[in-house]
């Protein structure tokens, strides 16, 4: 039979539980027998004290011990007379007649028989000399006594066997009584902890038994499940981090639905141009003149283009891209960048400011190819989408341990509402961005993944000439 968590977390508890009252039940009763015991002593020492009073009396009576061995009987009456002190009895009579006796409160008066026996057969006496006057059995020489005084000499010891054990039964029946108690006191506690334990332990598995089970909804691709947080210690924080996960689970498959919808768009408009131009061939509608099969080129490319920047983007996301990174000035290769784009700028009348340092200002540890990959896309997309007429500054400046490029173009303007989804794979600005220019959305990801491959940020704001503000932060070499 398999254990659940359930069972085992309450057999753990009950197993503390009982080992804690099985350990007090023992020393209890280990405390009961040793301090009974030490009661018994107790109250055997007053008749101890009153016997030899006794004897001091009556030997100073007889003057010697001799009266002891010619009447043995009067030892007899010397030790009853001298019985330890114990609480008077008081009667009750219990159904049927019989007599109980127990002690109570009040005037302290002779031990009952059955408390003193076997007194006076541990009793011994012992002459000045020390040699045995009554013996029951020997004397240990190590045993206390008490010394019998008479005209200020010592005249004999008086000493008591201590009890080791309990021989009489209406003490041992007394402690039976007792153990018995603690036993039945001992399984009560143990049921009762029984009980709570299974009640705590179902209280604490409830939450794992409902975590469990949204796990394997999570697993069996129901990403909407959560689970309600009921409390705020290591179980809630399970569940809010689970809840967590979930979201995020969620929003993956989210996007990757929408990406791979967003590829067969991006793909089916330029195979679907390709095919009605060539169906338009096969049907005679067109001839292959130069200007279709410019048209089947531009086409070509532009599925080219796309293929390219998803293979470069796959690459980024898995962290296939090569890096060589070597130290770099970036003013250096800006310049060299922009010169390469300032013809195509001129083309189309917008005018490319570029504000840099001098060389040596901004140094990175940095791998110059993929910088010059995205500083050419951050130049190609402020060429595409900034109206004729326009104007781009470009500036380097060097913050702390920070190297800051701003890109800055003027109209058209992205909102503000859309400035935080411009790295989104396959995004577009439809107002400003559209499929002749051959944006498929993938530029801006792409400069995301190498600018923190880098150890920078990009982040995307209103530029103050009205269109787009691209900022790039990367650490300069030695910080």
């Amino acid at each position: 039979m398999k254990l659940g968590v359930t069972h085992k977390l309450f057999l753990v508890i009950l197993t503390a539980s009982g080992l804690a009252v099985a350990s007090s039940a023992l020393i209890m009763q280990w405390s009961l027998n040793s301090g009974f015991i030490k009661f018994i002593n107790a109250m055997e020492e007053t008749g101890i004290c009153r016997l030899a009073v006794n004897l001091e009396t009556s030997y100073g009576t007889e003057q010697s011990w001799e009266f002891l061995q010619r009447d043995p009987e009067r030892w007899k009456q010397l030790v009853a007379a001298s019985l330890p002190e114990a609480p008077p009895p008081s009667e009750e009579r219990m159904p049927g007649g019989q007599r109980l006796e127990h002690f109570s409160e009040g005037k302290p008066g002779p031990m009952p028989p059955h408390l003193a026996l076997h007194f006076d057969q541990r009793l011994f006496l012992l002459d000045a000399d020390r040699k045995a006057l009554v013996d029951h059995g020997g004397v240990p020489l190590d045993n206390a006594v008490t010394p019998l005084l008479y005209g200020g000499k010592t005249i004999g010891y008086l000493g008591l066997l201590p009890r080791t054990n309990i021989l009489d039964t209406p003490q041992r029946r007394f402690l039976r009584e007792q153990k018995s108690a603690f036993a039945l006191v001992a399984a009560a506690v143990v049921l009762l902890s029984s009980i709570l334990s299974l009640l705590l332990a179902r209280r604490l598995v409830r939450p794992l038994n409902v975590l469990a089970h949204a796990t394997h909804q999570l697993a069996a691709g129901s990403f909407a499940v959560r689970v309600p947080v009921t409390s705020h210690d290591e179980l809630g924080q399970l569940a809010c981090d689970f809840n967590s996960l979930a979201l995020a689970l969620e929003k993956s498959e989210l996007t990757r639905r929408q990406w791979v919808a967003d590829i067969s768009h991006e793909l089916r408009t330029p195979l679907a141009i390709l095919r009605g131009e060539i169906e338009a061939l096969q049907d005679g509608i067109r001839q292959p003149n130069n200007d279709t099969i410019n048209s089947l080129h531009d086409e070509v490319q532009r599925l080219g283009r796309l293929v390219d920047d998803l293979y470069q983007l796959s690459l980024s996301d898995v962290g296939a891209l090569t890096y060589r990174k070597t130290e770099l000035d970036l003013a250096e290769l800006l310049t060299e960048i922009i010169a390469l784009y300032r013809l195509e700028f001129l083309s189309k009348d917008i005018l490319l400011e570029a504000l840099l340092p001098e060389n040596g200002c901004a140094v990175v540890f940095g791998d110059k190819e993929r910088l010059h990959q995205l500083f050419s896309n951050l130049l190609d997309n402020a060429l595409k989408y900034t109206d004729a007429g326009g104007r781009l500054t470009v500036a380097l400046q060097r913050a702390g341990n920070i190297a800051v490029i701003d890109f800055k173009d003027s109209a058209p303007h992205v909102p503000p509402s859309e400035l935080g989804r411009l790295f989104e794979r396959l995004y577009r600005v439809e107002s400003s961005r559209n499929r002749l220019t051959g944006g498929a959305g993938l530029g801006l990801t792409i400069c995301r993944n190498i600018v923190e491959a880098h150890g920078g940020k990009i982040t995307a704001e209103t530029s103050p000439l009205g269109g787009l503000w691209i900022r790039t932060e990367l650490p300069v070499s030695g910080s």
